[in-house]
C-alpha cells in the first residue's frame, strides 16, 4: 500500500518548483492532490504534467476570496483534507534602505498572511489526526544579505509551526515546519536579473552548502511526503531542515 493511499491533499503554489514536486510525488504515493497557482496557463500545464487525481484551483493565498473558493472546491468534490502544504511565497533581495512599504506588504501577505487563511480556512475541512506542513526556509535562523522582509517572513512560518501544534493539539493534527536550503527551482532563477547573475548567485550558494550542489525540487517533495504521511506520526512542532548542511554547519 503507497504511504499516501487514499488521502486528500491541498498544495497551494502547486503550479511551479516545489510544490508541482511534491504534488507529483503525493500522487504518486496515492494522494488526490489540489493544486493552487496565480497564472491560469501555468496552473493548466501543471495539472497536465500531473496527468492524474488532480484539480488546479486558480488563485492567489493572499486573497481570502480565492482560498475560500478554493476550500469550497475541496468540499464540494472530496468533502474532507488530510494534508495542507501551505507553500506559496516567494521573495527577492532589496537592501534595508531599499526597503518600501509596497515590498514589504507583497511578502508579508503571500508568505505570512496567505499561509495563516489558508491554514484556518481548511481546518473545517481537516479530519482529526491530519498534517500540516508549513514550507519555511533555512533564512529563518540565517542572516542573508539584503534578504531581510523575506527571512522575517519565513521566522514567522517556524513560529506558527510550534504555536499550532499547540492551538490543534487535541485534534491530533500535526503542525511541522519544513526549511529548504537553496533549490534548483525557477524561484531561484527569479532572484536576479540575468543568465550571469544567476551564474554567480548559485555559484555562490553551492560554495555554502557542505554537500557542494543545489538541492532538486524532489528531495524536498520526499520529505514533505514524509511529514504527510504516518511514517511521522510522533513528529509536530519541528523544523525540519533539508538543505544539503548549509544551516548546520
Amino acid at each position: 500500500m503507497k504511504k499516501l493511499e487514499g488521502k486528500v491533499a491541498v498544495i497551494t503554489g502547486g503550479n511551479s518548483g516545489i510544490g508541482l514536486a511534491t504534488a507529483k510525488r503525493f500522487v504518486e504515493e496515492g494522494a488526490y492532490v489540489f493544486i493552487t497557482g496565480r497564472r491560469q496557463q501555468e496552473l493548466d500545464a501543471a495539472v497536465q504534467q500531473i496527468g492524474r487525481n488532480v484539480t488546479g484551483v486558480q488563485g492567489d493565498v493572499a486573497n481570502l476570496a480565492d482560498l475560500d473558493r478554493l476550500f469550497a472546491t475541496v468540499q464540494a468534490e472530496k468533502g474532507t483534507l488530510d494534508i495542507v502544504f501551505a507553500n506559496a511565497g516567494g521573495g527577492e533581495f532589496v537592501p534595508l534602505g531599499a526597503i518600501t512599504e509596497e515590498h514589504y506588504d507583497r511578502t508579508f501577505n503571500s508568505n505570512v498572511k496567505g499561509l495563516v487563511f489558508t491554514v484556518q480556512k481548511a481546518l473545517p475541512l481537516l479530519k482529526d489526526g491530519s498534517s500540516i506542513i508549513l514550507n519555511a526556509s533555512i533564512t529563518s535562523i540565517k542572516g542573508s544579505e539584503a534578504f531581510s522582509v523575506y527571512s522575517a517572513t519565513k521566522a514567522a512560518v517556524r513560529s506558527f509551526a510550534r504555536t499550532w501544534t499547540s492551538d490543534l493539539k487535541q485534534r491530533k493534527i500535526r503542525v511541522n515546519a519544513l526549511s529548504p536550503g537553496p533549490i534548483a527551482t525557477p524561484a531561484l532563477d527569479g532572484l536576479v536579473s540575468t543568465p550571469e547573475e544567476t551564474e554567480q548567485l548559485k555559484a555562490h550558494l553551492v560554495s555554502t552548502i557542505p554537500l557542494g550542489r543545489l538541492g532538486d525540487p524532489d528531495e524536498i517533495a520526499k520529505v514533505a511526503s514524509f511529514l504527510a504521511s504516518d511514517d511521522s506520526s510522533f513528529v509536530t512542532g519541528v523544523e525540519l531542515f533539508v538543505d544539503g548542511g548549509s544551516a548546520q554547519i
